[in-house]
């Protein structure tokens, strides 16, 4: 395969991303309808204006030859978008029909004596006048455009892509669904090199690099597509994608690592740089942008961490345990502070499709307005001793909308939080629960609390005396996540739970056999003989449905029947 190259007016950057979205300016089906469209009415022109036909339109009989110019003017519409849509290529289209219609009107008035052509030849001649000043208009802007989509997507230093050139052609590649790896590149002790010959120097020396980096990519054969970028300072980022095998990917990063090895001259000055390199593929590592990123960065700084600069690594778990997690918690500790945790609310049925309830579902951003997967920030916040924070700011926004819909609609709908084991083992915890039920006007009876069955072997005694007292006060208590923990009949028992939440593992294994499917159905049947009702969360397929209908399944939650959604959306599924 080959590098992508720079062939058109358009930057290299520019056209490689368009090129991977393909970001069309519109389809050729539309252009074919729009000239079809055309042909049909300048046809219906000619009739109509030939016709002695007489229409009654309003009380008053007018000659359909009068509709032929209205006819004519949507045909004349037709070719202007052409022009606009298609630019160049609509533009010659008009031309070359503009032309074959100005030589038939050429030939009826002076070779037939048609002397009613004559307006129509003049029209011919401003609209052609009117299409060419549209299209040297829109080159103008387009010109316009290009330099600004360059300027917007070029580091003006090294002239490589940034972030956000970055940005387009990952999400374009996810977009397509297509593998690809993020290399992560940070030069080693580059600091020294600004710190002791200054920084017009060691900018220097970053466009060198860039140089080297964006030839390559242009000029050579590395056997792979590459996208290379500064993302910041002596930060780099290399898109690797259309490969075999990993071993591709390996050897294409030694590529880019030996162009840093032969010496950089600038002011008499030699400089011999080495750079770290960590990488991580989507989707084998990670499914979003946002993570692919942090991945392939938490590999790099494991190499960075071994102060070994030859080393290439490879994004596996548990790297992002040091980094990832002190800036992880740092983005929580900000979003508590600027109350910027929300929620989402995914819906929960009866196997009837009748709207059970909501759980609550914690959301957060960071300073960039991008999303945090949960899968992330959650696992940090209970490792950083937040979760209980978490818990509390996502419980009382939650409630707070919840009473405000109650006051509107007078339903029977539960509202399901999730309660994590420190925020429960809290000494003010019910005093928390008693005073947000008073203050939104929460029927104790509609509030459900979600409690990890690890909670039952953690702090056994202490949890079974906090959830008596919820239960006392009328609010509803769910077991989460069961059979993922201990399992424990003997503490289940003992809990005065409502509901068992059934995961989503198990739901996923059924369809692989029937020894799955008898373990889910065996979880039911002991949940029912104790008085709990059953739940099964991550449902997405039909047959899932209907296997948990035959084996006596309470509720279900997932993306099949509900995905989370904002609490504006979510009220949507209330009934009327």
């Amino acid at each position: 395969m080959k590098n992508e190259s720079s062939s058109s007016k358009k930057s290299h950057i520019r056209k490689i991303i368009d090129n991977i979205s393909a970001n069309k300016i519109a389809s050729n089906a539309f252009f074919i309808f729009l000239l079809i469209f055309y042909l049909f009415s300048a046809f219906a022109t000619n009739y109509v204006s030939k016709s002695t036909e007489m229409i009654n339109l309003l009380g008053r009989n007018l000659p359909v030859s009068s509709f032929a110019g209205v006819i004519s003017s949507i045909a004349n519409m037709t070719l202007i978008c052409l022009v606009v849509f298609y630019r160049k290529k609509g533009f010659y289209t008009c031309v070359i029909i503009y032309c074959i219609h100005f030589i038939r009107l050429f030939t009826n008035i002076f070779f037939l004596h048609s002397l009613p052509s004559i307006p129509g030849l003049f029209t011919s001649l401003v609209i052609i006048i009117a299409l060419l000043i549209i299209f040297q208009r829109n080159g103008q802007i387009e010109k316009y455009q290009v330099k600004l989509q360059d300027l917007a997507l070029t580091d003006q230093l090294t002239e490589l892509a940034n972030k956000l050139a970055y940005t387009e052609y990952v999400n374009a590649l996810i977009k397509k669904g297509e593998r690809f790896t993020i290399v992560s590149i940070d030069l080693n002790n580059f600091k020294s090199v600004n710190y002791s010959l200054g920084r017009t120097t060691g900018n220097q020396v970053l466009k060198e690099i860039g140089s080297r980096w964006k030839n390559y990519v242009l000029n050579k054969n590395s056997g792979t597509h590459d996208f290379i970028c500064r993302l910041s300072g002596d930060d780099f980022a290399l898109v690797i994608h259309t490969y075999n095998s990993e071993q591709d990917v390996i050897n294409t990063i030694k590529k880019y690592q030996s162009m840093l090895e032969e010496k950089i001259t600038i002011d008499n000055y030699d400089f011999y740089i080495t750079a770290s390199f960590g990488y991580a593929e989507y989707p084998t590592d990670a499914d979003t942008e946002d993570l692919i990123l942090s991945y392939s960065e938490a590999a790099l700084y494991d190499v960075k961490r071994t102060n070994n600069s030859n080393r290439i690594a490879r994004y596996s778990p548990g790297l992002l345990k040091t980094e990832r997690t002190l800036e992880v918690e740092t983005l929580i500790r900000a979003a508590l502070v600027n109350n910027s945790i929300y929620f989402n609310l995914q819906p929960q049925y009866d196997m009837s499709h009748n709207l059970r309830g909501f759980e609550v579902l914690a959301r957060m951003k960071d300073q960039d307005r991008n999303n945090i997967n949960p899968g992330e920030f959650i696992p940090v916040a209970e490792k950083v001793g937040l979760i209980d924070k978490v818990d509390g700011t996502v419980f009382r926004k939650a409630a707070v909308f919840f009473g405000e819909v109650l006051k509107k609609n007078h339903t029977d709908i539960i509202l399901s939080v999730n309660i994590s084991v420190r925020h429960l083992m809290r000494n003010d915890f019910l005093d928390e629960v008693k005073e947000i039920i008073k203050t939104t006007g929460i029927p104790e009876n509609q509030l459900e609390f979600e409690i990890t069955e690890s909670i039952m072997m953690d702090t056994a005694d202490k949890a079974l005396q906090c959830i008596r007292e919820i239960k006392n006060m009328g609010v509803q208590v769910a077991i989460d996540d069961f059979g993922t923990g201990y399992s424990s009949l003997s503490y289940l028992y003992k809990y005065p739970a409502n509901l068992l939440k059934i995961d989503k593992s198990f739901i996923d294994e059924m369809s692989s056999g029937e020894a799955s499917k008898q373990y889910v159905a065996a979880i039911i049947s002991i949940g029912h003989s104790m008085g709990f009702k059953i739940i099964s969360e991550g449902v997405e397929e039909e047959e899932q449905i209907e296997t948990l209908r035959k084996i006596g399944c309470d509720y279900i939650q997932g993306y099949i029947w509900g995905k989370p959604l904002q609490p504006e959306e979510a009220k949507k599924l209330l009934p009327e």
